[in-house]
This record gives structure tokens, sequence and C-alpha cells, in this order.
């Protein structure tokens, strides 16, 4: 297995597409080195904000083979390889593991109720099948399937499962995942939803996976490094720049909004895929007057 240590600012980087929706390989790449130059310690490919749940097999292999090649060993590179079945997601770990990625995120199956049971089978399976480290995945109002606090202290056990990561919102969840796995140093939780980072590395977190990352690199890394450095002042002042641009969301998919960002911002990322590409004229005024609001502050 990989020996890869999980930690800091991990971008899940947005899939850059042409008007006809596909993959814009050449923006992908800038996007990659703009990540890096900002300080990002891991890129992410096709997690949420990179749209994996809508991305086909050949856009994966293509937009991971074209980020591991891009970073070129400067930065650990993600994959996000889950799936419905255990089947699926078995076939995509292997994809990205013989591409030469050096980490899965593995989101928990969606539509279909599963226990916790039927969980752990299939986090044991994937686990069993590939010899990378895993990232478990809990973002339950989108799959509708919740990894319970428990259940991660177990999969834990397994060797090649080294850390979590909670988009769920819950700081109460967030936090029993970090105490529950408290007695391995190398079981890194990673907070999912991006109001919440400084408060969970202070609590024992390693990191985050952070959409905002995509709009405002340099800030989103300044939480982790400045909190790293004992200067708590400066990671709260960058975790409080996180607010107005997260409020955009009420009014459209976070995906959307983030892409939308990073689009306005002179980045030629394109839409999302239909049909999740759509802000109303409120959202967009809203995005434009808080980019400008952050701009004229510095934020970046």
């Amino acid at each position: 297995m990989k020996d890869v240590n999980i930690y800091g600012i991990i971008v899940p980087i947005v899939t850059p597409m042409h008007e006809d929706e596909s993959v814009n390989v050449e923006e992908l790449r800038r996007q990659v080195d703009r990540q890096i130059d900002a300080g990002i310690h891991a890129i992410f490919c096709f997690g949420t904000n990179g749209e994996g749940y809508i991305l086909n097999a050949e856009d994966k292999h293509l937009v991971l083979e074209t980020v591991i090649d891009q970073v070129d060993g400067r930065v650990p590179v993600y994959a996000g390889t889950g799936c419905i079945s255990t089947k699926e997601t078995i076939e995509q770990s292997r994809m990205a593991a013989e591409l030469g990625a050096d980490v899965l995120s593995i989101i928990t199956p969606s539509f279909a109720k599963a226990s916790q049971a039927e969980l752990i089978a299939h986090y044991e399976a994937v686990a069993a099948a590939v010899d990378l480290p895993i990232v478990l995945y809990n973002i339950p109002m989108r799959t509708g399937n919740a990894l319970e606090p428990a259940t991660v202290a177990r999969l834990a056990e397994v060797d090649n499962i080294v850390g979590a990561k909670d988009s769920s919102g819950d700081w109460d969840n967030l936090k029993a995942y970090i105490e529950l796995t408290a007695d391995d140093p190398d079981f890194a939780v990673l907070s999912g939803n991006d109001a919440l980072i400084l408060r969970a590395l202070q609590n024992g977190a390693k990191g985050s996976i952070a959409g905002c990352a995509n709009v405002y690199p340099k800030n989103m890394v300044g939480i982790y490094e400045n909190w790293k450095a004992g200067n708590l002042e400066a990671a709260q002042a960058c975790q409080d720049a996180v607010a107005p641009l997260r409020s955009v969301f009420a009014h459209g998919n976070p995906n959307t909004v983030v892409k939308c960002a990073v689009k306005l911002l002179g980045y030629p990322v394109g839409a999302c895929r239909a049909p999740f590409n759509q802000l109303s004229d409120e959202g967009i005024a809203l995005l434009k007057q808080v980019l400008a609001d952050d701009a004229a502050k510095g934020v970046c």
C-alpha cells in the first residue's frame, strides 16, 4: 500500500467542460497548476464538486489520467471511485490504481437504503480488492446512506482504510468520528463542510476536502497553514472569509455555485452538466457581489 500522509486542504477539483459538455483537458491542466501554485496539499478528482456523480467511466479515466500527468508527483492525487454497486466500485478503484492514483475516496452507495452491516461489507470488499489507501466519504443528504460513527470506527481497523471525510454538516457526527478513531494516529478524519474546517482541526481532524478551494485556494490553504503555525487569529480570518460565498448556496446546487464562481473569476471551466447547471438571476447577482466584495478584501 502506498504511504500517503493525509492532511491539509484537499481540493475536489472542478471538471472543466466545453459547451458540448466534453471534458476541457487544457483547462483542467491549468486548474491543477493554479491549485498547486496556491499551496494546495492534494488534488481530488471527480469528487462531488468534480461532478463525479455524472461522469461516465471514460470521462473519469480521462480526468484522472490528465491530472496525474499534470501533477507530476508534486502533490498526492485522490480519486473518487465510489459507485452504487460493490462490483463497479471495485472496477473503478482498480482503474484508478492502474493509472497511478495515490488515495481512493469512496462515497457510500446511493439510492437504495443500505444497513450498516451492508456498508461494512461493501467497504471491506473494496479494501480487499485494491492495495491503495481508502478514505470513507459520508454525505447522507446526497446518497441517502449515512456512515454511523461506530461503523467508521469498525472500518478504521481495516489496514488500508485510513481516513473518513464527513460532509454531513453535523458537528456531533464529525466530532464522534474524531473521538472514536483518536487511538489510531494514522487515521485521518477530514471535514467535508467548509464552515467547520478550523473547528475540526482544533478538535483533532487532519484537514479538509474543501470545495471552496476551487474558488479561493490560497484562503482555504490559509486556514490550515495558519492553524498549524499557531496563528489562530489569521486562521479564523480565513475561515470567516468563506461565509459570504457559502451564503450563495441557498440559491442553487453548491456544486453549480462553486463552478459558476470559478467561471466568473475568469477561468473557462464551463457549466455543470445538465440538468444541474442553472443558477437563478438572483443567485448570480449575489454571487457577483460576493466575489467583488471578496476581491476588495483581498480574498483569493
